[in-house]
C-alpha cells in the first residue's frame, strides 16, 4: 500500500541547514578580525618609535627657537619703522599747516593785485596754482612782482616741495612696516605651530615611554657633563701656562688691565643670570618673569652696563670672537648654524641659558646638545 506521506522537499538535512549560517558567521568574524589586525599593523607602523618621536620634538623645538629668534627681529625692526612713520607724520603735519599759511599769503596778495587792477597777467593763476614751480620760471611775471611777494612765492614752492617729499617718505615707510608687519604675524605663526606640532607628538607618549625618554636625556646630560669636564680641565691648563709665561711688560700690564675690566663687568652679568635660574622660558620674552635665549644674555649684559642687540643674529657681532679654548666667564656661547640659540658661559664648560619652551632657565653643560652644534664663543664690548 502507498504511502501517504509527502516527500520531503530536496536538499541538505536539518543539520545541513545550520551549516550556511555557520559558515557566514565564521567567516565575517575572520573578515572582521583580518581587518582589525590590519588595522592594528597600520597603527604599529605608523606610531613612530620613541627615538624618532625625541628627535622630531628636538626638531621641532630648535624651529621653534629660530622662528623665535625672526620673530624677535621682525618685531624691532616693527617697532623702528613704526616709530619712523609717527614722526614722519608729525612733521607732515607741520608741513601742512606752513604750506598752508604760505598758500593763504600768496592768496592775499593775489586778491589786493585784483581789487587794485595792478596783477600781471597770470599773476592769481600763478599765486594760487598747485604747483606754481611751472610758473616760477616765468621770469617776465616775476620780474612783476615785489620783493616781498617774492619771498612769500620761494618760501610756498620751498614748502611744497618738502611736504611732496615728506608724503613720498611717509608711503614707502608705510609699505615697509606693512612688510614688516607681515614678517612678524609669520613668524609667530610659525613658532605656534611648531610648539602646537611637539605638545601633540607627545601627548602620544605612555607613562612608560615618557619615562624612557626622561632616562634618555639623563644620559644625554652626563655625557655632556663629562665633555665640560674635560674642558675645563684644558683651560686651566691653558691659564696656567700662560701664567708662568707672563713677562709683566707694560704691554702685559695694560692688557691685565682690560681683563680685570672685562671680568668686573662679567661677574655682575653672571650674577643677574644665576638670580634668573627657574624662571620659565617664553618665547619673545626678555624679562623680567621669563625669557628666551637671547632676551636672557641681553638683560644679564645691561646689568652690566653693556648694551647688547636683541636677537642671536645681532649679538654674535657684538663683540670678539675666540676660541672655544679661551672661553671666559661672561662670554656668549652661540649654537648652530643658524645662530639660534646663545647662553652666557659661566666657566668649567658650564652656561647660563634658557633652554626651549617647556623648560627652564638652568645652568648646564654647553654640550647639551652635542659639541658639533657650537658655532662660535664671542666676548661682548
Amino acid at each position: 500500500m502507498a504511502s501517504h506521506r509527502k516527500p520531503r522537499p530536496g536538499g541538505t538535512s536539518g543539520a545541513g541547514l545550520r551549516t550556511p549560517a555557520l559558515a557566514t558567521a565564521a567567516l565575517t568574524s575572520m573578515a572582521v578580525f583580518s581587518q582589525t589586525a590590519e588595522a592594528a599593523a597600520r597603527t604599529d607602523h605608523a606610531k613612530p618609535s620613541l627615538e624618532e618621536v625625541e628627535k622630531k620634538v628636538d626638531d621641532l623645538y630648535r624651529q621653534a627657537e629660530s622662528a623665535t629668534e625672526k620673530y624677535n627681529a621682525a618685531k624691532e625692526r616693527t617697532g623702528r619703522q613704526r616709530g619712523r612713520v609717527d614722526a614722519l607724520r608729525d612733521e607732515l603735519a607741520r608741513r601742512t599747516e606752513r604750506l598752508n599759511k604760505a598758500r593763504e599769503e600768496l592768496g592775499s596778495f593775489a586778491a589786493a593785485q585784483y581789487r587794485t587792477g595792478t596783477a600781471a597777467p597770470g599773476t592769481a593763476t600763478f599765486l594760487l596754482a598747485n604747483d606754481p614751480q611751472e610758473y616760477f620760471d616765468q621770469s617776465q611775471l616775476m620780474n612783476r612782482l615785489t620783493s616781498r611777494e617774492k619771498r612769500a612765492v620761494d618760501a610756498y614752492v620751498g614748502e611744497q616741495a618738502a611736504t611732496m617729499k615728506d608724503r613720498r617718505q611717509a608711503s614707502e615707510s608705510l609699505r615697509t612696516l606693512d612688510a614688516s608687519q607681515h614678517d612678524l604675524r609669520t613668524a609667530k605663526a610659525t613658532v605656534q605651530r611648531k610648539l602646537a606640532s611637539a605638545r601633540e607628538l607627545l601627548s602620544t607618549l605612555t607613562a612608560q615611554e615618557k619615562a624612557r625618554l626622561a632616562a634618555i636625556e639623563r644620559q644625554k646630560q652626563q655625557e655632556a657633563a663629562r665633555r665640560a669636564a674635560e674642558l675645563a680641565k684644558q683651560q686651566a691648563a691653558r691659564q696656567q701656562a700662560a701664567a708662568s709665561s707672563s713677562t709683566g711688560s707694560a704691554s702685559g700690564s695694560a692688557g691685565s688691565t682690560a681683563s680685570s675690566s672685562y671680568d668686573t663687568k662679567a661677574e655682575k652679568a653672571l650674577a643677574f643670570a644665576r638670580a634668573q635660574i627657574g624662571k620659565p622660558y617664553v618665547w619673545g620674552a626678555t624679562g623680567p618673569d621669563s625669557y628666551d635665549c637671547s632676551g636672557l644674555t641681553q638683560a644679564a649684559w645691561k646689568a652690566a652696563g653693556v648694551t647688547l642687540p636683541r636677537t642671536t643674529y645681532d649679538q654674535v657681532d657684538a663683540g670678539t670672537t675666540v676660541s672655544l679654548a679661551d672661553a671666559r666667564p661672561g662670554d656668549l656661547i652661540f649654537f648652530y648654524d643658524d645662530i639660534s640659540h646663545v647662553g652666557v658661559y659661566t666657566g668649567n664648560g658650564m652656561m647660563i641659558h634658557a633652554p626651549k619652551p617647556g623648560a627652564y632657565v638652568r645652568e648646564e653643560s654647553i654640550y647639551y646638545g652635542g659639541e658639533s652644534i657650537i658655532h662660535s664663543v664671542v666676548r661682548p664690548g
